[in-house]
């Protein structure tokens, strides 16, 4: 689990942010934890400074942060 605040990297897409926030979203008839990231950076659309909710599985923590 992260904390907010931590600096994270996106496994698939390595677009870099900061958590924001927690939700939670159904998925499947089951109840799962997403995280809230600030996106500071997206490697593949050049897009800054929007939020995106998603498993947290899908990121890692961003390490010398």
């Amino acid at each position: 689990m992260f904390n907010i605040g931590d600096y994270v990297v996106n496994q698939n897409t390595e677009s870099l942010g900061k958590v924001i926030g927690y939700g939670h979203r159904i998925i499947g008839n089951v109840y799962t934890t997403t995280i809230k990231v600030l996106v500071a950076e997206a490697e593949n659309s050049h897009k800054r400074g929007f939020v995106v909710e998603d498993l947290i599985s899908a990121w890692a923590l961003l390490a010398n942060h």
